[in-house]
């Protein structure tokens, strides 16, 4: 199995997709939610948004660069083991964390799923302007540039600050502590991820890399 995911990385995604699409859709069908069913019908927006998402990301992955390095399988392996699991605590209610963090309250759905929308866009604005550099591992590209256009003016990582918006805004739209919790492992995940290719980007571009750093924020305008 190893061996033909090594030769045909286009399909990593793609099974990956179909795998969370199969738990989420399963499991989700098979439980019943504490929300006033009202507030019901958004969450299968909300998720049916994120699965547009990930197709997208997948048709996308096929236009990246030759690779000339990259982090070690396991390092890679660990990060989408956590933004899976991630993904799945968003819209599962894991016992235990069935319970609310916000109130039942009509606001919250169409605050996050603005959010959720909101991050979706970040994320495909940003993916034009990085066009084949992007990776999903951290790696070294073939003739790789770093890239200053688009939202990369100002922020590092929007993609990263994508993500992170979209998680939120379904945890928001939610309401439950799965979500939450589902949010808190996306901070560990790229909390980790950030560092190592803050250093891979650093040894790619120098001096340069420095500079931008300087000039811009790795995640939030101002903030961070």
């Amino acid at each position: 199995m190893k061996d033909f995911l090594a030769k045909h990385k286009s399909l990593r995604p793609v099974l990956a997709a179909a795998l969370i699409g199969g738990i989420v859709g399963g499991l989700r069908a098979a439980t019943h939610t504490s929300l006033p069913k009202d507030l019901v019908q958004p969450l299968w927006e909300s998720m049916a948004l994120y699965v547009l998402f990930s197709l997208y990301w997948t048709i996308a992955a096929r236009n990246s660069a030759p690779v000339k390095r990259s982090e070690h399988w396991a390092s890679t392996l660990l990060h989408q083991v956590l933004v899976n699991a991630s993904a799945l605590l968003l819209f599962l209610r894991i016992p235990g964390l069935a319970g609310r963090w916000l109130p039942a309250s009509p606001v919250f759905v169409p605050l996050g799923l603005l959010l959720q929308a909101s991050a979706t866009l970040l994320a495909t604005w940003a993916r034009r302007h990085l066009g084949s550099n992007w990776s999903a591992a951290i790696t070294a590209k073939v003739d790789h540039q770093l890239i200053r256009s688009g939202p990369y003016r100002l922020l590092r990582h929007p993609i990263y600050t994508a993500v992170f918006g979209v998680h939120i805004g379904i945890a928001i739209a939610s309401g439950e502590w799965h979500a939450a919790a589902g949010v808190l492992v996306l901070v560990l995940a790229y909390t980790r991820k950030i560092w190592l290719e803050e250093r891979n980007l650093r040894e790619l571009f120098g001096a340069e890399y420095e500079a931008y750093r300087r000039d811009s924020w790795a995640l939030i305008p101002w903030l961070v």
